[in-house]
């Protein structure tokens, strides 16, 4: 077990009083590590305007094609 699992698990027992349940808990609670580096590789690299959000693009695109 590694030690981010390890302290992973703690706070959720501290927290809010439950342990994993299963092997398929632990495997996605240590996966989570992974997750968090991946957007820590991210960290300045990305600003909010860099792209429009969906919603944007998407009132954009309505104003475009109303007379």
């Amino acid at each position: 077990m590694t030690a981010f699992l390890k302290q992973t698990e703690t706070f959720i027992e501290t927290w809010h009083g439950v342990t994993a349940p299963n092997e398929s808990a632990r495997r996605m609670a240590g996966e989570l590590a992974d997750t968090i580096a991946a957007f820590e590789k991210l960290r300045g690299t990305l600003v909010f305007e860099d792209e429009p959000s969906s919603f944007e693009a998407a009132l954009q695109a309505a104003k475009e094609t109303t007379p």
